[in-house]
């Protein structure tokens, strides 16, 4: 079980696909296993690595809490396992946090970076506070997260589009499934979300970027996608069909992400 030891954890890693190269960051509460059809967009297209965060899946837990900081070491120190100087970085929410982390602290290792439905913290927006969900009963929860998924998502909306009613099903048993290791584990992620805030340091990014949202994300709203692209220069900002899952909602989404790390200048093989 390929794993790497940074701060006292265990990092696992599953590297797959060929092409070039590709760092994906998951969201929260994801796990390589998790996430394999969200990976398959990917591995297709690139030679893929990812990684379980610490404290879920096949990492080890993390002994206390943690902040953005450590998440982007772990994401340094699984690259440095496979010998890649640099790559191109994807990341999703939670990942998306994490890998601008990444490119402000290490913009030489990243040669082209997509975040996607993520946030900078601080002036630039704070992405909707998911450790709140924690203090709610169970049907609380189940009566909030669909709008969070996205804002649209109401009775009559769901009743009327089956396919994002079978998303938000989905996602409710996804996290009803999850035992007590994993709710501690995506517990120290909820509280290193609180206190991302990258917002001074994103003019450091240096690489061409790509920041995607979608329209109706009630966690994190379009607004801050915007304040992302407004202080990386050259930055490109696509808005898609769709709310935190856009790149399951609109069927251009991936393809174009796609098609912007595959640029010639990414990354190629070791």
């Amino acid at each position: 079980m390929p794993t790497v030891t940074t701060d006292g954890v265990d990092i696992y890693y599953e590297r797959r696909g060929s092409g070039p190269r590709l760092v994906f960051l998951n969201g929260s509460g994801g796990t390589i296993e998790g996430s394999a059809l969200l990976l398959s967009l990917f591995e297709g297209s690139f030679d893929l690595l990812a990684h379980d965060n610490r404290g879920l899946g096949r990492s080890s837990p993390s002994a206390g809490p943690y902040g953005m900081a450590a998440c982007a070491s772990d994401a340094l120190a699984v690259m440095d396992a496979v010998g890649w100087a640099n790559a191109c970085v994807l990341g999703v929410s939670f990942g998306g946090m994490v890998a601008q982390e990444l490119a402000v602290s290490a913009p030489e290792r990243v040669v082209r970076l997509a975040l996607l439905c993520t946030s900078p913290g601080g002036e630039g927006g704070a992405s909707y506070p998911l450790h709140e969900l924690e203090g709610l009963s169970d049907a609380e929860v189940a009566s909030v997260r669909p709008r969070l998924l996205d804002t649209r998502f109401d009775d009559e909306w769901l009743a009327g589009h089956p396919h994002d009613r079978r998303l938000v099903e989905m996602m409710a048993d996804r996290s009803a499934a999850i035992g007590p290791d994993v709710r501690r584990g995506r517990h120290q992620q909820f509280e290193a979300r609180r206190t991302h805030d990258v917002w001074d340091r994103l003019p450091r990014v240096t690489c061409p970027t790509l920041v995607a949202c979608g329209r109706f994300d009630g966690i994190a709203p379009p607004a801050n996608s915007a304040a992302i692209a407004s202080r990386i220069t050259g930055a490109e900002l696509r808005t898609y069909e769709g709310g935190h899952a856009f790149l399951a909602q609109d069927p251009r989404a991936a393809a174009d992400v796609v098609a912007f790390l595959s640029d010639p200048g990414s990354a190629g093989p070791v």
